[in-house]
Order: C-alpha cells, then sequence, then structure tokens
C-alpha cells in the first residue's frame, strides 16, 4: 500500500492526476492536498469524492508545520507536487504571490519529505511537475530539451526554475530521491476559465470580445491533459530518480490561429453560421515580456519510457469544446464574484 501525496489535486491538471490514480491504483491510497484557492475547485472530483482509497485534506504548503504533520500522518510515501500559482498574467501583477507559493511551498514540501523519511529513502519519491517556460522563449526553429539552460522572462515562469532548483538541490545534498517533468500548455476538461482556450470557448459561446494579445502569432506546444496525466503516471512508476523529462505534444499552433480552430468548432456545435464569430476577435495591447515561443522534444519521455501523446490537437479540440458547452453551470459557478473583477482588471471589459 502507498500513500501517495498530490498536492493541488482540486486543480485542472492535479484533478485529472488524482481520478487516474484511484481508478488506476485501488491499493494506493491518494490523499489530495488543496488550498482551494480560486483556482481549486472540488466539484472537479465528484466522480471519485467518495472512494474508498480517496482523501481530501484542505491545506496550504507554505505551512510546514502542518506539512510535517500532515507527513506523519499519513505515512507519505510520494509526492507528486502540482499545487502552484500558474498563471503569467496574475504573476505580472502579483510576483510575491508566487514566490511564496511557488518557492517557500515547494521547499516547505520538500523540508517535510526530508524529515519524514529521514533518509531511508527505499520506495520514496518526490515528484515535482514543472514547465517548459522555464526554459524561456525560441526562434522560429529549435526544441526545449532536457539540457536547455533556464531563461525564465515572467514573474511565474522565474518562481518555477527557483523551485525546480530547490528539488535538484535537495537530491543532490540530502540524497532526496527525485524527479521533476518540464511540460507545455495543456487543454481540456475542468480548466479555470482566465487561460486561453477555456476562455475563449466561453466567449465565443456568450457573443464577447476575445481578447488577442499583439498580433496573436505567439506559437505553443499544445497537450491534452489526459496525456499529461498519463506521462505523469509514467514517470511516477518508471522514471529514473534524479532525472528530468520533458513532456510536449509535438503539436505548435499560433495562438491566433487556435483562437480560430475554437471558433470554427464552437458555431458549428452551436449551429451557428460559418465563421460567425471572427467578428468577435478583439486585439489587445502585448503581455509585458511576452515569450515567442515554446516547443518541446519529449523524445526521451517517448524512447526511454514508452509515453506519447494519444490525441491530434483537432480531435482533442473537439472534445474540449464539447465539454465546456455541456458543462455551462461548471463554468458559471467558478466565473462569478472574484474572478469577474479579476477579468475587468486584466482585460478592461
Amino acid at each position: 500500500m502507498k500513500n501517495i501525496l498530490v498536492t493541488g489535486g482540486a486543480g485542472f491538471i492535479g484533478s485529472h492526476v488524482v481520478r487516474l490514480f484511484v481508478n488506476n491504483y485501488p491499493n494506493y491510497n491518494i490523499i489530495n492536498l488543496d488550498v482551494l484557492t480560486y483556482a481549486g475547485n472540488l466539484a472537479n472530483l465528484k466522480d471519485i469524492e467518495h472512494k474508498p482509497n480517496y482523501t481530501f485534506v484542505k491545506a496550504d504548503i507554505c505551512d510546514y508545520q502542518n506539512m510535517v504533520k500532515i507527513f506523519s500522518e499519513f505515512s507519505i510515501d510520494a509526492v507528486i507536487h502540482l499545487a502552484a500559482e500558474s498563471h503569467v498574467d496574475r504573476s505580472i501583477k502579483d510576483p510575491f504571490s508566487f514566490a511564496k507559493t511557488n518557492i517557500m511551498g515547494t521547499l516547505s514540501l520538500l523540508e517535510a519529505a526530508k524529515q519524514q523519511w529521514d533518509g531511508n529513502f527505499t520506495g520514496k519519491l518526490f515528484y515535482h511537475v514543472s514547465t517548459d517556460e522555464v526554459y524561456g522563449t525560441l526562434g522560429d526553429d529549435g526544441l526545449f530539451t532536457e539540457t536547455t539552460p533556464y531563461d525564465p522572462h515572467s514573474p511565474y515562469s522565474a518562481s518555477k526554475a527557483s523551485s525546480d532548483h530547490f528539488v535538484r538541490a535537495f537530491q543532490d545534498t540530502y540524497g532526496l530521491p527525485t524527479v521533476i517533468s518540464n511540460c507545455s500548455n495543456n487543454y481540456g476538461s475542468y480548466q479555470f476559465p482566465e487561460k486561453l482556450i477555456p476562455l475563449f470557448i466561453h466567449n465565443i459561446s456568450s457573443n464577447k470580445p476575445l481578447p488577442v494579445y499583439g498580433k496573436g502569432e505567439n506559437i505553443r506546444d499544445w497537450l491534452f491533459v489526459e496525456d499529461h496525466a498519463r506521462a505523469i503516471d509514467t514517470i511516477f512508476h518508471k522514471g529514473k530518480r534524479g532525472d528530468t523529462y520533458n513532456i510536449g505534444g509535438f503539436n505548435e499552433w499560433r495562438n491566433i490561429d487556435v483562437i480560430k480552430v475554437l471558433i470554427r468548432t464552437v458555431d458549428r456545435l452551436l449551429g451557428r453560421k460559418k465563421g460567425q464569430s471572427l467578428d468577435l476577435i478583439t486585439y489587445v495591447n502585448d503581455r509585458p515580456g511576452h515569450d515567442y515561443r515554446y516547443a518541446i522534444d519529449s523524445s526521451k519521455l517517448k524512447d526511454e519510457l514508452g509515453w506519447e501523446p494519444s490525441l491530434q490537437f483537432q480531435e482533442g479540440i473537439e472534445k474540449t469544446v464539447q465539454w465546456y458547452l455541456n458543462n455551462e453551470a461548471w463554468v458559471l459557478n467558478i466565473t462569478s464574484g472574484s474572478y469577474q473583477q479579476y477579468y475587468k482588471d486584466m482585460y478592461g471589459k
């Protein structure tokens, strides 16, 4: 029996990881630890909340003494650390929150794990889930590999880069068994609608403006969130301790092209005239320090551990749009109140 602590398990990616582990590994106890900020939503896990191998704990990873207590109470064997502040726009407005959660929160968990395991690392693992944004930006050519030098450009990516360094430092200094993965942009169900794809699905269906940074020419590598969860599962069970694995979709799209795919898909599924919502596109001032292109080389993960994406982008987008259109109550429930004020602060409307 393994006792696995998943931090940030009520969030977008975390909820998919929790669901996969709870359903696929009935002999594991999955402890979902989440402080339930704006992006954490227990409604994401209603389908598994009564499973006997699932426990939810509301707690802040920055509360070190509480982390020590939780590691001891649940006899934690392994950590899958996803809890993080993750939205670049928010990091530009409030970098302190990102430094606190992403750096000090990670350090709190590392120290709690070190204390709980006390040098007996057999069967133990601290798995840190990170981002491709730590590598900075690419030109028109090339891919990020596991040996690409770090070059973060936003407070968000700087905080994640720092947390990666702390994880490696605990491996090298204390012998803590760790693994890190750096993933490209995710999309899919249960994503908080401040990120591009769910935001624009909601706005298209509601006939609201679609705020596009600059000319929309920035390029991202997109990965279906369930494929990311499978990759985490694979790395957790097969990954080499002390190693890093890049996770990507080999699936690059310009932002403006993603938006046009979303418009075509939403309009078609809602029975609208083709291209009806193109007029909703509204170009706004570019984000400060906006990275031009991200692209991940995940061949190491494929060659060494046998993982590869299962869905092409068009198929994944179809499933994603359909989910958001079928779950309007979920969207409306989390796009009220404080999020509305945040949206006005960010986009002016």
